[in-house]
């Protein structure tokens, strides 16, 4: 037997496939199934939906994880594992079956999405040790193995408190070691098969040095905003090399050092946001753990005359540095600079008007060396330590020294900070710190696209946003709300690799990655813009409106099917009707051919429409195949469809340009419209195609006397 994974989309959807073969394989022998990965790309025509495809012998082929389940328990009825449980059989039992179901609802990569089937498994497990009867069933097997791959689970879980749910999946864990061990070793020929993939035209062969000794990189950014597409760059490289180039070691830490830009709301969410790319940190840890050691290093400096206290004011400082003049306060003696340092620590008057520099050089051609300020005093309360500190060491100081502490040997980090790396190693050198080996590689910049977090943030402040998820933003939560899928962002940065060439990209080549995801598995539905809506009667229907059930989308059964209203009273939307002539055919689509027999207008608008049925018409000879709603058999769904644009006009903002000059003033572009009926059923972030309109993300589903508003997800052709 033969259990063959298609690797495309969300990897935790073939975890339950995974289990129920290795749980065959651990009882009957390791021949017992053949599992093989394969891209979703290379298989036949019509194989191109599945997730797992089962073959049985020279039988039909079975998509789908439940249904692969389904089938490895009939061809293997009398499997056992563990004390003479049997739990694979010939029929899942009604229950099971259930909370197998529910286990596919429980991959979405969307916390959003699912929180609401989380909160009510942690109630259903609050007097059970399974979760269905009294032994392990495939429903725990099935469930576990879900959450195992789904990152974004584990951030909610863990942030809701659902102590039920997380003491029964430690509990499936630690009981049953052979379950995660399988987990484990398939999951990571999935990842590596999708990773082969992603980076096609990237080379990631860029001699790191010294990877026997072991390979540890980390990601350290500062809490004071959302991740954008720039961060989740740094992210997934450094998780790349680290994991599953290298086989080494990620470090998650907090760059939390300046107390009056961060919050902890940002810290959640920074967390959040790499659990939803996939990407899960050996360690997670915070420069302030830090901060005893590094004000001892500070008073090292000083005491070794690498540092002294500077009280000149901000513009002469920078003036100062500018013209590489040294500072009045530059040869002051150590105890002075130990008295003012103190006074700092204190968050006196006097204390809070000083700082500390590194005494490296006056006129160094790499202004990066002229004395950089390693210690501010800032007597504000800090997210986490409250009021214990009144200074805090700044990035270009304490990078270098908690990499090296942590033992970071391969520091990979944007360009951007490349004039900084010999500040970076002269610091280390300084305090006799172990040397970190430095990688830079490009940012990833993108056209009309500001990813200055100072920039986005006043965005966010002055309201020309509505806030830091904004669908307009380059933030990860804000392309996520457009409707980007993960499974797309990590191809696309993966592809661009550590590059150090600069280049501005434009927004049309990620979302038209974003078209392959998501084109396969968005169902279809039908909208009319509201505006000039025409009306047609359609002789040739049947008197009493009826419904039939139609594929949600052609090509992709997986999907289920709607139910599609016929009637003799249609609508039909006003541009499609001016371009109808008396006597032509055209197509409604999913319905037949119709003869158009008379044309009302007032002025340049059409107001009626005559059409007459010709079913046996050939639907491949028309010029024109429209969507259309029945106005009857149905509740037509009013919704709004929302388009966007860039939020400035200009292509590369220089540093010297004023940001509020090029402000688009128009961004956002609202459409009243009506929808079939199954729109209503539709839930926050589901991924639809109104056919002929385009694919949109819907972000906030229709309630009594509020229409459903949908957001269009761009697919590469305009740009926006």
């Amino acid at each position: 037997m033969s259990l063959l994974i298609a690797t495309q989309g969300n990897q935790s959807s073939t975890i339950p496939a995974l289990l129920a073969a290795t749980l065959v394989n651990e009882t009957l022998g390791k021949d017992a199934i053949t599992v093989k990965f394969e891209d979703v790309e290379t298989l036949k025509k019509g194989d191109k939906t599945a997730t797992a495809k089962l073959v049985l012998g020279a039988g039909s082929p079975v998509f789908g994880d439940l249904q692969t389940v389904e089938k490895i328990a009939e061809a293997h009825p009398d499997a056992l594992v563990g004390t003479q449980q049997k739990l694979v059989r010939n029929d899942l039992s009604l229950s099971e079956k259930e909370w197998a179901e529910r286990a596919q609802a429980l991959s979405s990569p969307d916390f959003k999405s699912i929180e609401g089937l989380l909160s009510q498994l942690d109630s259903h497990l609050t007097l059970r040790t399974y979760i269905v009867g009294y032994t392990l069933t495939m429903a725990d097997i099935m469930v576990w193995g879900v959450l195992r791959g789904n990152r974004a689970a584990h951030a909610y879980i863990k942030k809701a408190h659902l102590v039920n749910l997380s003491r029964w999946f430690r509990y499936i864990e630690e009981a049953n070691l052979w379950i995660p061990k399988a987990v484990e070793s398939l999951s990571l020929q999935v990842r590596e098969k999708k990773t082969a993939k992603s980076k096609e035209g990237a080379s990631y062969d860029i001699a790191l040095p010294d990877i026997e000794k072991g390979v540890v990189t980390r990601f350290p950014p500062e809490p004071s905003g959302y991740l954008h597409i720039g961060h989740a760059k740094a992210a997934l490289l450094n998780d790349y090399f680290a994991h599953e180039k290298y086989k080494g070691t990620l470090l998650l830490r907090f760059d939390d050092t300046n107390p009056s830009k961060e919050k902890e709301e940002f810290q959640d969410a920074i967390i959040e946001d790499l659990a939803l790319l996939g990407i899960k940190p050996d360690k997670t840890s915070y420069t302030s753990d830090y901060f005893d050691d590094l004000y001892g290093f500070c008073v090292q400096m000083i005491k070794e005359g690498n540092a002294y206290a500077d009280d000149t004011d901000q513009a002469t400082m920078r003036d100062e540095r500018m013209k590489g003049i040294a500072s009045k306060c530059r040869d002051r003696t150590v105890d002075m600079n130990l008295a003012v340092f103190e006074e700092m620590k204190k968050g006196t008057e006097k204390g809070t008007k000083s700082c500390i520099r590194a005494k490296i050089s006056v006129d160094n051609p790499n202004k990066a060396m002229r004395d950089p300020v390693i210690y501010r005093c800032n007597p504000v309360p800090h997210h986490r330590l409250g009021n214990k500190w009144n200074i805090y060491p700044t990035y270009d100081f304490c990078c270098p020294v908690v990499d090296s502490i942590e033992g970071v040997t391969h520091a990979l980090r944007t360009n951007e900070y490349r004039d900084r790396n010999p500040q970076y190693e002269w610091m280390l050198e300084a305090l006799g710190l172990r040397k970190v080996h430095i990688w830079d590689f490009a940012r990833m910049n993108f056209i009309r696209t500001l990813l200055s977090k100072r920039k986005l943030t006043k965005f966010v402040d002055q309201g020309v946003v509505w806030g830091w998820d904004d669908p307009r933003f380059p933030t990860v939560r804000g392309i996520r709300r457009r409707g980007m899928t993960v499974g797309a962002l990590r191809e696309f940065i993966l592809k661009q690799g550590p590059s150090r060439n600069i280049v501005n990209l434009d927004w049309t080549l990620i979302w038209a990655t974003n078209k392959k995801y998501i084109d396969p598995i968005a169902p279809r539905y039908t909208a009319v813009l509201k505006e000039d809506t025409v009306t047609a009667t359609v002789k040739g229907a049947l008197a009493k409106p009826y419904t039939e059930d139609r594929p949600r989308h052609v090509k992709n059964a997986d999907l289920g099917t709607k139910k599609v209203a016929y009637s003799s009273t249609i609508l039909v939307d006003q541009e499609d009707a001016k371009t109808f002539k008396e006597g032509e055919e055209i197509t409604l689509m999913a319905w037949g051919n119709a003869i158009v027999r008379k044309i009302s207008t007032s002025g340049s608008t059409i107001t009626g429409l005559e059409l007459e049925l010709h079913l046996q018409g050939d639907v491949k000879k028309t010029e024109k195949k429209i969507t259309w709603l029945s106005s009857e058999g149905q509740t037509l769904v009013p919704v709004e469809l929302v388009d966007f644009d860039h939020l400035i006009t200009k292509d590369k903002i220089e540093e010297d340009d004023n940001v509020d000059d090029f402000l688009n003033p128009k961004t956002e572009f609202r459409s009243e419209a009506w929808a079939d009926g199954n729109v209503a059923g539709l839930k926050v972030g589901d991924i639809i195609q109104f056919e002929r309109k385009g694919y949109f993300r819907l972000d906030r589903p229709y309630a009594e006397g509020k229409p459903a508003v949908f957001f269009n997800i761009p697919t590469g052709k305009t740009g926006k």
